[in-house]
């Protein structure tokens, strides 16, 4: 867990923060720093902090836990908060004191946008009843409006939150369990209705893009829901999975929650408070996610992904502070998302019919008489599917290849293992004598941006693995800086646990170069595809006998000699690496896969 600390708070401004582009400066550069207090006259001095961007490339972040409540005090350096950034999991530090007057974003919302607010704080603990009924929304001029309502306002809150009758409960989301993940797989439950949790038990087990990776709880907490049940394919980032509440007299209230009902439930105690008026029905979903002033309380991104999907964010009934409509409540499944769109597109329902029974695409027809067997797609194979495309395509690869002769490496294996017990496979060699390659021209240990590429002091080899879900690229990290015997066991660790699926996202996120080796299956030559944003790839043959010149006699008569040659092919990025500095790479590699040289002379030679 990489451990942050912000300079200054984030504090709203008039507009969203801009998203930081990414591939440009080192993530220590990207500590966020916006200044600028906003303050109304109809409440005491406060600041509304946004969330900052916690990585280079960090667009969006999930809220994973608050560490602190309405009414703490804080310090500087204490956490307030975890969010999951697309790179890992990070404490939100303070930097200086204040009091939590209002969080604006519960716990388990995910999808955040950066410069999204999240919460108030103030400097007097008296200030802190004043935002009880705080509502923090993109526009800025309405806010004031707000304020001034706030004797009426406490009627409002009632009717907005869904499940006002259930007693204290939280939902949680499907949480993105890898910086590619947009939907996954339940496998498996691990608890029951009505089981009890803590810190660090393992929930369940979920089937992202790159492994199965198990569910840990952050908290305690009881299981009275489970919303999702195992085997649910194709499950959205943020969606609803299960309830939680503290206290275990509650669970059997939830016996029929439905998530998508609730809502619903909530429409009809309005219309009936007004009888006499005919539209009061229509205007009632509205009403249950605005302020008393008829706006509708959404967050920015839940706005912008409801724009995007054609929802109408008055039928939705927030779940937010306040009755606030967060992204959750637009992505979630079911009755109110398929309501919406079926009275946007009443005039041709074909595309709804079509939603509300989904299948799986159709595979290629079979001729008549013809036996087959289809395999569904996990949602590891669909992600690499995509990726590789996604790479093919947008990447401008070229391929340089060269022998090595491996008769001197060989000799070595066999003195490694007898003198010191050690056995370190030719793969290991190759790892370590790329990790050298890459310090010696360190214009391929790099990545592209947009606006600039960025070189990497840090050399990290990603070993691919192949499992039964598919391929998966584990990392090595600091080669370097590790002996032979070191990197054999680590690739022999990470191997294992990958074909088990028991890798955890962070041993696959990063990495700046990769090895894949198909010699051990008697491939002699081949190619791989770039895994961005990497910008080379190293394939790897076997090694075969083969009869090279050794000079002449004295006569002049040509002499042959027979050697182990092993083939590997470097795949480049055209836009970041050059022909020649691939070459000059590759002359490198095959130096030290040779032992024509150490890798002390690549230290001798850097310095």
């Amino acid at each position: 867990m990489r451990f942050l600390r912000l300079l200054h708070p984030a504090v709203r401004l008039a507009r969203p923060a801009p998203s930081i582009p990414s591939g440009l400066r080192p993530p220590s550069h990207f500590v966020h720093r916006i200044q600028g207090v906003r303050s109304f006259s109809s409440l005491p001095p406060h600041m509304v902090h946004g969330l900052p961007a916690l990585s280079p490339t960090m667009e969006q972040g999930n809220l994973a836990e608050w560490l602190v409540q309405e009414g703490d005090s804080f310090g500087p350096g204490d956490v307030l908060a975890r969010i999951e950034t697309d790179k890992a999991t990070v404490d939100l530090e303070a930097q200086d004191d204040g009091i939590v007057a209002k969080i604006l974003v519960p716990a388990g919302t995910n999808d955040l946008a950066v410069g999204a607010p999240i919460f108030v704080t103030v400097e007097d603990e008296e200030d802190v009843g004043s935002f009880t009924n705080f509502d923090d929304s993109s526009t800025g001029d309405a806010q004031p409006e707000a304020a001034a309502e706030a004797p009426p306002a406490p009627a409002a809150p009632a009717p907005a939150a869904p499940a006002a009758s259930y007693p204290s409960h939280r939902i949680e989301g499907l949480p993105a369990l890898s910086p590619t993940m947009e939907q996954g797989n339940l496998a498996e439950w691990l608890v029951q209705e009505g089981d009890s949790f803590g810190p660090g038990d393992v929930l369940a087990r979920i089937e992202t893009d790159k492994a199965t990776v198990d569910l840990e709880a952050q908290d305690d907490g009881i299981v009275a829901k489970i919303l999702m049940p195992a085997g649910s394919d194709g499950v959205d980032v943020g969606a609803a999975i299960m309830v939680v509440v503290e206290d275990e007299e509650d669970i059997t209230a939830f016996a029929t929650f439905d998530p998508n009902a609730a809502p619903a439930a909530a429409s009809p105690a309005p219309a009936a408070a007004s009888p006499a008026t005919p539209t009061a029905p229509a205007a009632t979903p509205a009403r249950s996610s605005s302020s008393s002033g008829g706006r509708v309380m959404a967050s920015p991104f839940a706005r912008k992904t409801a724009l995007e999907r054609g929802i109408d964010l008055a039928a939705i009934t927030g779940s937010g502070p306040g009755g606030r409509i967060v992204v959750r409540d637009v992505l979630a499944p079911g009755a109110p998302a398929a309501q919406t769109v079926a009275a946007v597109t009443a005039p041709t329902p074909a595309p709804t019919q079509q939603a509300a029974t989904p299948t799986p695409a159709p595979a290629a027809p079979a001729d008549p008489g013809v036996g087959y067997t289809d395999v569904p797609n996990t949602q590891m194979r669909k992600v690499i599917a995509k990726r590789l495309c996604e790479s093919k395509q947008t990447i401008p690869h070229y391929y340089l290849s060269v022998e090595c002769e491996l008769d001197a490496l060989m000799d070595l294996r066999v003195q490694m293992r007898e003198e010191h017990d050690a056995k370190v496979s030719v793969n290991d060699f190759v790892v370590k004598a790329s990790a050298c390659a890459l310090k010696q021209v360190p214009q391929v240990n790099a990545q592209w941006g947009e606006d600039a590429i960025r070189y990497l002091d840090n050399v990290d080899v990603c070993v691919a693995v192949a499992t039964e879900g598919g391929l998966v690229t584990p990392i090595v990290t600091d080669v370097p800086a590790r002996g032979l015997t070191d990197i054999s066991s680590t690739v022999r660790d990470l191997a294992t646990r990958a074909r088990d699926g028991k890798l955890q996202p962070s041993e696959m996120i990063g990495g700046t170069f990769t090895v894949s080796n198909l010699g051990m299956f008697g491939v002699s030559h081949f190619t791989s595809i770039i895994n961005p944003p990497q910008v080379a790839i190293l394939a790897v043959g076997g090694s075969v006998p083969r009869v090279l010149p050794d000079g002449t006699d004295e006569d002049g008569v040509p002499q042959f000699r027979v050697a182990s040659t092993m083939t590997v092919t470097l795949s480049c990025d055209h836009r970041v690496v050059d022909g020649a500095v691939g070459a000059q790479w590759l002359q490198a590699f095959k130096g030290y896969i040779c032992l024509l040289y150490t890798s002390d002379a690549a230290d001798e030679e850097d310095s």
